[in-house]
């Protein structure tokens, strides 16, 4: 017997498209359906990094299409924080402004390049990867992925937000227990008031 593997991405679909059961059936669709409009321009500027997506929670006609798009936007100075797509690539484009980027393989090696409109970047599936605005204007970016629900783990957020022991975090990464919790507490959101 062979090697086992898992592979993990959205199911084939049977049907042209999968239709939402709360409209009735296809013959209830119209364009309307396949359009989605959370991409047309703000007037209100951001001042800090920001993420407008298009996957399936917030457009339901991807169900099935193994496609999602996300506009990102970075003002001077600004980064989107080291995290992974666990189900999907990532195809970056640049649609104004310059972006560095990088990404780590599985033998630790950093794959960086600095980018400027009309560029394209991949990240590939799982990878552990960055953006960061040094320039002095704003940047905007249109990213690609091949599901419909990518999923994104934020490593920092992940390794010091969610309740890994501080002793632990401390030996894991060579240092000691007060600069653990001081990186805690700068990603740990304040408790919810009822």
């Amino acid at each position: 017997m062979g090697p086992l593997a898992a592979v993990a991405g959205d199911p084939d679909i049977l049907t042209d498209f999968v239709p939402p059961t709360t409209i009735g059936g296809p013959v209830n669709i119209t364009g309307d359906y396949f359009t989605f409009t959370g991409f047309r321009p703000k007037l209100i500027p951001t001042a800090t990094f920001a993420v407008e997506k298009a996957s399936l929670a917030e457009f339901p006609a991807l169900n099935g299409q193994s496609v999602s798009y996300a506009r990102l936007t970075f003002p001077a100075g600004t980064v989107n924080p080291t995290h992974t797509h666990p189900r999907a690539s990532e195809l970056l484009l640049v649609i104004e402004g310059a972006l560095s980027v990088g990404f780590i393989d599985t033998a630790g090696k950093l794959y960086t390049k600095d980018l400027v409109a009309g560029d394209m970047f991949v990240f590939p599936k799982g990878l552990v990867h960055y953006q960061s605005n040094h320039g002095p204007s704003l940047a905007v970016v249109l990213s690609g992925f091949g599901s419909a629900s990518a999923g994104t783990v934020s490593v920092p957020v992940t390794v010091f937000g969610t309740g890994i022991d501080d002793a632990v975090l401390a030996k894991s990464f060579k240092t000691d227990v007060a600069t653990v919790q001081k990186l805690k507490a700068a990603l740990t959101p304040p408790p919810k008031k009822n």
